[in-house]
């Protein structure tokens, strides 16, 4: 591993960087995080208006709040372990078409995300030779005014994909702000492009009736359960033809696999109280007949899984459910079995799927709050082993 970055004397990539300020977003405390040596901080407001949605980043940060930044935490993931954690190593897309849906603009998107791949040893992704497109919410090239905060949240989308589908295609199509009104416009306008197979949506809101815009068939639609544990249901998770993905703390450890999973005391779940059930979520009856979150899960909690992302100019360390969702679509994007509503084969083949049967993310007791085996509200069915379930 290529570690030239990394300066003697930061502990353990806690120091803060000089002249963070201004460059990257300022964030609030997570819900018990506390004030300790490294903590996770909210990237964007846990409260969104009404009609809008708020990120699902998660950094790690000081005692004073603001984000580090070093070469590579030692708690990182990497995209190497991206893929040794789910069985994805040596797997091929053939080219296929991940899309990323966000809020705002991004004026370093091509060259962080150029500078991460090139630093991990993987193969070039730029708008020049085709690899990546970047569009505003019409389809067309107008960059949206800038949110540093959404910023942050485009560089873990990115990077993620990147580390689970090294050969995938990725378009990110940037809405004009973050209201469900635009950000369901940008939704529309990646399903409309060719070679399109799964769309991430690493954001949310509160539970609302479902859209046209997240039922595409013949595309794997997934989205962030959010990152304030058990809470009902959150869109566009809560949608019935989404993906709903929840997340796990993730540990190295000394088994067959190499790695350990827990739910993640964050993890998104609960039921849409608007919205029916999937004919693909059988066996799930704890929300009756409404749908109900996750359906599947995967790396979220920050400190214990969280990816090394690159943004302008630092590495850090992040997490949320927003690291979740893109590895699903990433998966998606490597099996390319999406006819039909794509959920339904992760029902068909549960047993081809890590299953987390420890931690909880709330008092409510299991399924909702507690993993347990086969299905539960914080992991769903399991999180991605190979991509025999997709």
């Amino acid at each position: 591993m290529n570690r030239k970055y990394l300066t003697a004397g930061l502990a353990a990539g806690a120091l803060v960087a000089a002249g963070l300020a201004g460059t990257l977003p300022t964030a609030s405390a997570a819900s018990g995080s506390g004030s300790v040596a490294l903590h996770p901080v909210r990237v964007c407001s846990a409260h969104p208006a009404p009609g809008f949605a708020a990120c699902m980043s998660l950094a790690m940060a000081g005692p004073d709040g603001k984000i580090v930044s070093s070469a590579e935490p030692l708690a990182a993931f990497t995209p190497t372990d991206i893929q040794a954690a789910y069985n994805l190593t040596g797997l091929k897309s053939g080219g296929r078409t991940v899309a990323i849906v966000d809020a705002f603009g991004y004026p370093t998107l091509e060259s962080d995300l150029a500078y991460f791949r090139n630093y991990y040893g993987l193969s070039k992704c730029t708008t020049g030779n085709g690899c990546l497109t970047i569009l505003d919410q019409r389809g067309g090239h107008s960059t949206p005014p800038t949110d540093p905060n959404w910023d942050l949240e485009q560089a873990l989308d990115l990077d993620m994909v990147s580390s689970a589908c090294p050969d995938c295609k990725i378009l990110i199509v940037q809405s004009d702000t973050n209201s469900f009104k635009n950000l369901s416009a940008a939704e529309n306008t990646a399903a409309a492009q060719q070679g399109v197979v799964a769309i991430s949506n690493s954001y949310g809101g509160g539970d609302g009736a479902n859209r046209g815009a997240y039922s595409h068939k013949g595309i794997a639609i997934t989205a962030s359960t959010g990152d304030s544990g058990y809470q009902g249901g959150s869109a566009p998770a809560s949608f019935t033809h989404v993906i709903a993905v929840g997340g796990t703390a993730v540990t190295k450890d000394g088994s067959k696999r190499g790695y350990s999973e827990t739910a993640w005391s964050g993890a998104g779940s609960g039921c849409s109280t608007k919205n029916k059930a999937p004919k693909f979520q059988v066996g799930v009856t704890s929300c009756g007949n409404y749908d109900a979150m996750a359906d599947v899960s995967g790396a979220a909690a920050p400190a214990a899984g969280g990816l090394n992302i690159y943004y302008n100019g630092r590495f850090i360390q992040v997490g949320g459910t927003s690291e979740s969702s893109p590895l699903v679509a990433s998966v998606f994007g490597l099996s390319g079995k999406v006819t039909g509503w794509p959920g339904k084969f992760l029902y068909k083949n549960p047993g081809h799927l890590y299953d987390v049967t420890s931690g909880s993310n709330g008092s409510c007791g299991a399924p909702l709050c507690q993993a347990g085996p086969g299905w539960d509200g914080p992991t769903g069915l399991g999180t991605p082993n190979g991509i025999g379930a997709f």
